[in-house]
């Protein structure tokens, strides 16, 4: 279904990459997931700090001593995290946001203490409560098993605070270099300078992970789930191309140059792209970009964006004990409602759970979170948290004199649809639904019955259409949504929109590939979302096709 423009639109680098491999010692493959080349010497992040096992009993008048060296070094891990997640924007803020408040996390700051309340040093309490996480999180498999790279993360951070030694992390290349990592924390990867972080490559992750939404919206080029990468000597001249997914060692550096040089003539000529969203015959496709507060919006505003597709509420409130109030909301999201006054705005509900928890929803335990109580089914359990929501986005709403759209995440039944179209209305607003559950995708023409709109979520239904954890890098295949299965849930989507004159959109990460595109508006989507990074990728690609050629694309076997 996808092969023919894809093989197509690569056809260039791909023979640039051919060119290199002749030459090259030998060359690696992985999961190509951030567009462009670079070439450099390999460095490797920083060694974390190493805790041999002390079995030491602190004397009982020293406890409170090491208790504070633990509570005092914890707070100031996360008061440094959150100090660069308000320095940063989009996904790199709201990932520093999430491990901010990880630092702080009562369960993981419990356990600690009361080992030290037994007698434990400070640090092996930290390295001993963070395995009983890391075990747990592990059982559970699906996203929260993502979480043990950040796990990891905070407790070097906090061990390293604790001994006074500097912080782990990646170092500040002298020269242009190239970063190979079996993963990366979020805190490394949105802190990385892309003047000097030429490119990206990791053993680990998946198209979804940390790293590659995080290097994605740095404009870094990016390939994930790479194998033999641990062999390569820190040092070696890489090539690294995030457009096919081959990473070529001790290239012939003339060929290296000219791979670079016309890569970066496609960025230049993609920086002078300025919207709007349309193909070359004149089809409009609306370019949105996808958002997690005021200065994410307003940042996206530089762009040629349409508007936000996109509103991740959830992401505002990672950090917060208490449910916000209405009028709090109101004032957050009105921020988001200002930065595109007079543009579309789509508001996404909280899509809290699994590897988002939000501490005031009271989420249960659960063996299989991934598939437990997210989203709109939250509401089920307290349905006051939906309606103070939707009350603070109407508030801001009326405040901004403005009319955003709104969506409600995790949706598998028309039934469900119904009653939150309902509750949406009720407050004057327009109502949608994510399509993320392939239930849902097989029943889009019945919940269109009952929303206005549809916006497909590709990296969670790729996972649950494969029933692979998008997180797992030996499954990155299975995710990609390329997968002809999730093409054909889109395609199914998209013909029941076109069928009753509703729009459909895609706002998961396949929106930001500027081939994948192309296939998309063929099979009939109206319009994509994507990290601000990646507008100007998109709009530039489509505005080179026609119509003819992303429905012929569409078409073409798998």
């Amino acid at each position: 279904m996808t092969g023919s423009l894809r093989a197509d639109t690569q056809e260039g680098v791909t023979a640039a990459g051919e060119a290199l491999t002749l030459s090259g010692s030998s060359v690696l493959h992985g999961t190509p997931v951030v567009p462009g080349v670079g070439y450099g010497p390999v460095i490797r992040p920083g060694k974390r700090p190493d805790v041999p096992v002390d079995t030491t009993v602190v004397d009982e008048a020293e406890r409170g001593t090491e208790l504070e060296r633990f509570r005092s070094s914890a707070a100031n891990v996360s008061a440094r995290l959150r100090a660069r997640a308000e320095l940063a924007t989009g996904a790199a803020s709201e990932v520093l946001s999430a491990n901010a408040a990880m630092a702080q996390d009562r369960g993981w700051i419990g356990a600690a203490e009361k080992l030290i309340g037994k007698g434990a040093l400070a640090t092996s309490a930290t390295v001993a409560a963070t395995e009983q996480f890391i075990a747990m999180f592990t059982k559970l498999g699906g996203l929260m098993a993502e979480r043990v790279t950040d796990l990891r993360d905070i407790r070097d951070r906090v061990i390293a605070e604790i001994l006074g030694i500097p912080e782990p992390g990646v170092p500040t290349p002298e020269t242009p270099s190239v970063l190979f990592a079996d993963d990366l924390a979020p805190a490394d990867t949105a802190g990385l300078d892309s003047r000097l972080v030429l490119a990206l490559a990791t053993s680990l992750g998946g198209p979804t992970s940390h790293t590659a939404i995080i290097a994605r919206q740095l404009g870094i080029p990016c390939v994930v789930a790479v194998t033999g990468l641990d062999d390569v000597a820190e040092g070696a001249p890489a090539l690294v191309n995030g457009i096919t997914g081959d990473i070529v060692l001790e290239p012939d550096a003339a060929l290296a140059k000219a791979s670079v040089d016309s890569a970066r003539a496609e960025l230049d000529r993609v920086s002078h792209w300025s919207g709007p969203g349309v193909t070359a015959d004149g089809h409009r496709v609306d370019i949105f970009a996808n958002v997690q507060d005021g200065a994410g919006a307003r940042a996206a505003r530089k762009t040629a964006a349409d508007g936000i597709g996109l509103f991740r509420t959830e992401l505002c409130f990672l950090d917060r004990d208490s449910e916000p109030t209405v009028d709090e909301q109101a004032e957050i999201y009105g921020q988001v409602l200002d930065a595109f006054a007079g543009h579309k705005v789509v508001v996404r509900t909280l899509d809290a759970g699994s590897d988002k928890p939000l501490r005031f929803a009271n989420h249960p335990d659960e063996a299989n979170p991934a598939l437990g109580i997210r989203g709109i089914r939250i509401a089920e359990q307290d349905r006051g948290i939906l309606y103070r929501q939707l009350d603070g986005i109407a508030a801001a709403a009326a405040a901004t004199n403005s009319k955003p759209w709104v969506m409600a995440p995790m949706i598998a039944t028309a039934a469900e649809a119904a009653a939150f179209a309902a509750d949406v209305r009720e407050r004057g607003l327009t109502p949608g639904v994510m399509i993320e559950v392939p239930a849902a995708a097989l029943l889009a023409e019945h919940i269109l019955e009952h929303v206005e709109f549809l916006s497909i979520g590709t990296n969670d239904l790729a996972q649950y259409t494969m029933a692979a954890d998008r997180m797992s890098s030996q499954l990155a295949s299975l995710t990609d949504p390329w997968q002809p299965a999730v093409i054909t849930l889109v395609a199914h989507t998209a013909k029941a929109g076109m069928a009753v004159g509703k729009p459909v959109g895609v706002c998961g990460e396949a929106a930001a590939d500027p081939l994948l595109a192309c296939v998309l508006v063929g099979l009939g989507v109206t319009s994509l979302s994507a990290a601000s990074a990646a507008v100007a990728h998109v709009g530039a690609k489509l505005s080179t096709v026609t119509l003819e050629q992303c429905r012929r694309a569409a078409a073409a076997p798998s």
